[in-house]
């Protein structure tokens, strides 16, 4: 689950429980247990992606 914090960046969230925490040395949820599934893996790099390339775009425009 992807949600967007009060800055506007993307957070991965637990698709079981909502929880943010993970164990980055299991790849689990802290709350539940739950697994980080290669596919929310992908989501969450997709976004942030989007998330660094609407952030960069205006800074370009600006030194031009």
């Amino acid at each position: 689950m992807i949600f967007t914090n009060p800055a506007g960046a993307p957070e991965l969230a637990c698709d079981e429980c909502g929880c943010r925490w993970f164990d980055r040395m299991t790849g689990a949820c802290y709350e539940c247990g739950a697994e980080v599934t290669p596919a929310a893996r992908a989501e969450f790099e997709a976004a942030l992606a989007a998330f660094a390339a609407a952030r960069a775009a205006p800074d370009r425009k600006a030194s031009d």
